[in-house]
C-alpha cells in the first residue's frame, strides 16, 4: 500500500505541475499572439481605410499609398519577429541584439516621410490623416516599449511627435488636423504602454513563479538526497562496525579451534541481513529511527564487543514519556554515538543516560578510554548530520573530552519542538513530498 500511495502521489504531483506549466504556457502564447496581431488589425483599418482618396489623385499619390502600404506590412512583419526577443530581454533571460532595430528604425522613417509626403499631394482625406497618425508608430513601438524604461520610452515618443508635426506644419496642414494628430500619438503611445508592459510585467512574475517552484522541488531533491546520505551512513555505520568486530573475533576462534566460532559467524549473517532491511527501509524512505530500540541495540552490541553499557532514565519521562519526533531524533543520535564508541579509542565503559531538564530532554552518552578519541566530523559526516537532524527541532548537539579520559556526546531536544519544524532528514517524506 506504501508503494502504491507514492505511485499514486508522484501522478498526482506530475500531472498538478504538468498542467501548471500548460496553462502558463496558453496565456504566454495568447499574449504574444496578441500583440503580434495588433499591429495588423491597425495595418488592416486605420492604416488602409484614409488611403482610399489616394486612388483618385494621380499616379504619384496611388504610388505614395502603395509604397505605405507595402512598407507599413514589412514593418509589422519585423515587429512581429522582435516580440519574442523584446519579451527575453524584459524577463531577463537575455539581451536584445540593437541591431535588430535598424531596420525597423529605418522603415519608421521612411513611413514617416511617405506620410508626410501623402499629405502633401492631398493623398489622404483630412479626417483620415488621424488614423495615419495613430497607425504610424504601433508596429516600431510595440517591441521597442519592452526594451527600454517608461521614461525614455516617453521621452523619445514625445522627440517623434514633435518631428512628425514639424514636417506635416511644413507641408501645409492646417492646425485642427495637427492637434488631431497630436491626439493620435498621445492616444497610441499610451495604448501600447499600458497594454505591452503590463503584460510583459505579468507574464515575468508568473515564470518567475515557476522557476521559484523548479528551484524548490531542486531544493527538495539536494535535500532527500542529504537526508538519503545521512541514513545510509547512520544505519550501515554501526552494523558494518559490528560485523567486523565478530568477523575478527570468529577468526581468531576459528584458529584456536573453539567451536564458538560459528556463532560469531551465524551473528554477523544475522546482522547483515538486518542491515539488507534496513536499507530497503531508507531506500523507501519510511525508516524511522526508534529510541528504545535503538538502546537495546547499542546495549547489546557494545556488551558484545566486550563493552560494559549502562542504561540510565530510559523508562522514563526523558525516554518513552518523550514525543515521537524526539525519540526519532534522539534514537538516530544513541546509533550514531554507539557506533563512534566501537569504531573510536578502546573503551572498556560506557553510559547511556536520559533526563531533563528545562522543558527539554538531555540524551548523554558517556564512554572511557578516549585519550585518541576527538570529535568524528573532520573526516566523517556522522555528528554533522545529528545536528542537522537536532537543529530541525530546535535542538543541539555537543561532543568532545569530559575530562579523565572520558569523551562525551551531549544532545539536547526541547519537548515542545513543534512537528511542522521537522524537514525530511527527521520524518519519513509523504507520497507527495517525493
Amino acid at each position: 500500500m506504501k508503494e502504491l500511495d507514492e505511485v499514486i502521489g508522484r501522478v498526482r504531483g506530475w500531472r498538478r505541475g504538468w498542467h501548471e506549466r500548460t496553462k502558463l504556457q496558453r496565456i504566454d502564447l495568447y499574449t504574444r499572439l496578441t500583440l503580434c496581431a495588433l499591429p495588423w488589425v491597425f495595418l488592416a483599418t486605420w492604416g488602409l481605410l484614409p488611403l482610399g482618396k489616394a486612388f483618385g489623385q494621380g499616379v504619384v499619390a496611388v504610388s505614395l499609398a502603395v509604397a505605405f502600404l507595402v512598407v507599413n506590412a514589412a514593418q509589422c512583419v519585423l515587429s512581429n519577429r522582435n516580440v519574442a526577443p523584446a519579451f527575453a530581454h524584459y524577463r531577463g533571460a537575455e539581451p536584445f541584439p540593437l541591431r535588430r532595430l535598424r531596420l525597423p528604425a529605418v522603415l519608421l522613417a521612411v513611413l514617416t516621410g511617405l506620410l508626410v509626403a501623402l499629405a502633401a499631394v492631398d493623398g489622404v482625406e483630412e479626417a483620415g490623416l488621424s488614423l495615419l497618425v495613430l497607425d504610424l508608430p504601433v508596429a516600431f513601438t510595440i517591441p521597442y516599449v519592452l526594451l527600454v524604461s517608461v521614461r525614455k520610452f516617453l521621452l523619445h515618443c514625445s522627440a517623434f511627435a514633435v518631428v512628425v508635426l514639424a514636417l506635416l506644419a511644413a507641408v501645409g496642414v492646417p492646425g485642427g488636423l495637427l492637434f488631431g494628430a497630436v491626439v493620435s500619438l498621445v492616444v497610441v503611445f499610451l495604448l501600447v504602454l499600458t497594454s505591452t508592459r503590463p503584460s510583459a510585467w505579468s507574464l515575468s512574475v508568473m515564470w518567475q513563479a515557476e522557476e521559484a517552484r523548479d528551484m524548490q522541488a531542486r531544493l527538495a531533491v539536494a535535500e532527500e538526497r542529504l537526508r538519503f546520505g545521512r541514513d545510509m551512513h547512520d544505519v550501515l555505520g554501526r552494523n558494518l562496525a559490528v560485523i567486523a568486530l565478530k568477523s575478527e573475533l570468529a577468526v581468531e576462534l576459528a584458529q584456536r579451534g573453539n567451536a564458538a566460532a560459528v556463532d560469531q559467524m551465524v551473528e554477523v549473517q544475522r546482522i547483515a541481513r538486518a542491515s539488507q532491511q534496513e536499507v530497503r527501509d531508507v531506500v523507501r524512505g519510511y525508516r524511522e529511527a526508534d529510541l528504545p530500540t535503538e538502546l537495546l541495540g547499542a546495549k547489546g552490541v557494545l556488551e558484545a564487543a566486550g563493552i560494559t553499557c549502562t542504561v540510565e532514565g530510559a523508562d522514563g519521562p526523558a525516554g518513552i514519556g518523550a514525543p515521537p519526533a524526539v525519540q526519532a531524533a534522539l534514537g538516530w543520535v544513541v546509533r550514531e554515538a554507539a557506533t563512534n564508541v566501537l569504531r573510536h579509542g578502546d573503551p572498556r565503559h560506557c553510559v547511556i543516560r536520559l533526563t531533563t531538564a528545562a522543558g527539554a530532554v538531555v540524551l548523554e552518552v558517556e564512554n572511557d578510554g578516549a585519550g585518541a578519541v576527538s570529535e568524528v566530523g573532520g573526516g566523517g559526516s556522522g555528528l554533522a548530520g545529528l545536528r542537522e537532524r537536532l537543529a530541525a527541532l530546535g535542538g543541539s548537539l555537543e561532543a568532545g573530552a569530559a575530562g579523565d579520559g572520558l569523551f562525551r556526546v551531549t544532545a539536547t531536544v526541547p519537548l515542545t519542538a513543534p512537528a511542522g519544524r521537522l524537514s525530511p532528514a527527521t520524518r519519513a517524506p509523504s507520497p507527495e513530498e517525493r
